[in-house]
């Protein structure tokens, strides 16, 4: 990125523009390289005039949302990594249905619903993600994802135009959804129905519990690491092949949910992906199984 392109970043974004940027803070693993340049896009007037930028000047971008799927190599990432603010955040009951901006984080979602009354999100309680995040990777924990209760979306194309997808466009699968590539969630609308508050309380309570007993909340990690294969766990997969607690630099195959590689102090992106590769590389072997990886690996 060169000086011409970062004076341009700065015009739209002013200070909300940060070259240089360590990306371990912005990412549920803590750890990873540095980007070019981070943006802070609080409208969509500023999210379609970075897109144009990037259009113009061949700049790769990508979404950051929360940084709960996402580990970036240690030697950075090129180009221009976007968090969604401001109005991008928002979040409104509206036509029956709830209308959340791509980042708003699913936490605030959820809360937003249980003061209003709105049952039928409750699942997405603990995730530590974005709706935009949600709806590109299909989130979902307990048999229930987000395609199940998106009813259409809101994007801006790589182009920069203005979309509504209906859900039947989206074509939404084991974590994934068919987006066009280099769009942007910029909102999406939720089927919900109402409910005591109290009622929904108790399921949002006893969905956290859940996640607190099965996954070691209390390390850095981005979650599940493999994709389950057919009729079977990427967990189990893993532990049944002798890879719980294997530790590597400062990562470490969970040993409490062997789907899980946390941050135990101090990793490198380099730490994590040799943990990755050393657990394909055994389950193949012994399993015949080729595990895919559910998180996002980016940069140099």
């Amino acid at each position: 990125m060169d000086e011409t392109q970062k004076k341009e970043l700065m015009r739209i974004l002013d200070k909300a523009a940060h070259f240089d940027c360590p990306m371990g803070p912005y990412t549920t693993f803590r750890a990873g390289g540095e980007v070019e340049a981070l943006c802070e896009v609080q409208d969509l007037l500023q999210l379609k005039e970075v897109l144009s930028l990037a259009r113009r000047e061949g700049l790769s971008y990508l979404v950051v949302g929360k940084g709960s799927n996402l580990l970036v190599k240690d030697a950075g990432l090129k180009g221009v990594a976007l968090l969604l603010k401001g109005s991008l955040e928002g979040v409104e009951e509206k036509e029956g249905k709830v209308w959340a901006g791509g980042g708003l984080g699913l936490a605030e979602l959820v809360r937003f619903c249980h003061r209003k009354g709105l049952c039928g999100l409750e699942f997405l309680a603990g995730i530590p993600g974005t709706v935009g995040g949600a709806v590109a990777m299909n989130a979902g924990a307990w048999g229930k994802s987000t395609g199940d209760v998106v009813t259409a979306v809101e994007i801006i194309t790589a182009d920069g135009e203005g979309k509504t997808l209906d859900r039947s466009l989206l074509r939404f699968g084991y974590r994934k959804a068919a987006l066009p590539i280099g769009s942007v969630v910029v909102t999406a609308r939720f089927q919900v129905t109402e409910d005591r508050p109290e009622a929904i309380g108790e399921r949002i309570r006893d969905y956290l519990e859940r996640r607190k007993a099965s996954q070691p909340l209390e390390y850095p990690s981005a979650g599940s690491v493999f994709k389950n294969p057919p009729q079977d766990h990427a967990g189990r997969l893993i532990e049944a092949v002798g890879l719980k607690g294997k530790r590597i630099g400062g990562a470490m195959i969970s040993d409490k949910h062997a789907n899980v590689i946390v941050n135990v102090g101090g990793a490198r992106a380099q730490d994590i992906l040799a943990l990755m590769e050393t657990a394909r590389q055994r389950v193949r072997e012994q399993t015949g199984v080729d595990l895919e990886p559910e998180i996002r690996v980016v940069g140099d």
